[in-house]
């Protein structure tokens, strides 16, 4: 049996219209309905989900890109990581990944070691990270790290005009402030529209509304999530066919 690895999960733990102040699922489960819908499980961060909503990945820390590490050898299962000039909660990239994105020993570039655990961060002062898997190769301090969360933990809605995490879904049932439940990620799917797009258009977030899709206008600054399957309606709640899983 290979290590880390699983199948498809068969018992479901929560209702699709539900939110649970415990997991009941691994975050970032997906799920069917047997219908053409797909779902992923996710935390909400300090904000309630809206129903119609487009939800996307905890906002970036930019000052926890490139860190530097103390040198490790092969087979460790922790690193010492010295972050930038921002802080965070303990525990905020369990989960996560730390991608070893600037070469140092040969070798070691491109690695995404998953993260278990670590204490809270202090700007700018070392910690120690505790990683699920062991290091395949050594490392030196000439290697740096990009650290990034669990995207379906402590996410958000979609911000108007520019987004500042990856989209993962859209919301289906009101979850509350960090708590747990599901967000569609494919198929026919109750969306905020701006705009008037027709049928077969593709649709983008972010939109000219916090968690709304709007036509397509091919900007570097978008992320296509799926095509109306009617004609838009400014401000209405449509179906798109999600195309994001």
């Amino acid at each position: 049996m290979a290590r880390n690895l699983t199948s498809d999960p068969v018992i479901i733990g929560q209702e699709l219209y539900s939110s649970s102040a415990t997991a009941k699922a691994a975050l970032g489960e997906r799920v069917t309905d047997g219908k053409g819908r797909n779902f992923r499980y996710v935390k909400a961060g300090g904000t309630a989900l809206v129903v119609g909503n487009v939800i996307q990945a905890p906002a970036e820390i930019a000052d926890h890109y490139g860190t530097s590490i103390a040198a490790a050898a092969i087979g460790d299962t922790s690193l010492t990581v010295t972050p930038g000039a921002t802080g965070g909660a303990a525990n905020l990239y369990e989960g996560g990944w730390a991608i070893i994105d600037t070469a140092g020993v040969s070798g070691s570039l491109g690695y995404a070691y998953p993260i278990a655990s670590h204490a809270a961060i202090t700007a700018s002062v070392a910690f120690t990270l505790y990683l699920d898997l062991p290091l395949q190769t050594a490392l030196n301090t000439s290697n740096k790290v990009t650290l990034t969360p669990n995207p379906y933990r402590g996410v958000i809605q979609a911000p108007v005009t520019t987004l500042t995490g990856a989209v993962v879904g859209v919301c289906v049932y009101p979850i509350a402030a960090s708590e747990y439940g599901w967000v569609q990620v494919s198929g026919p799917c109750a969306t905020l529209t701006k705009g008037t797009p027709g049928p077969g258009v593709a649709v983008v977030s972010p939109g000219s509304a916090a968690g709304a899709v709007v036509v397509d206008g091919a900007t570097a600054a978008t992320q296509v999530i799926g095509s109306m399957m009617v004609t838009g309606v400014d401000g209405k709640v449509l179906p798109v066919h999600l195309r994001l899983d």
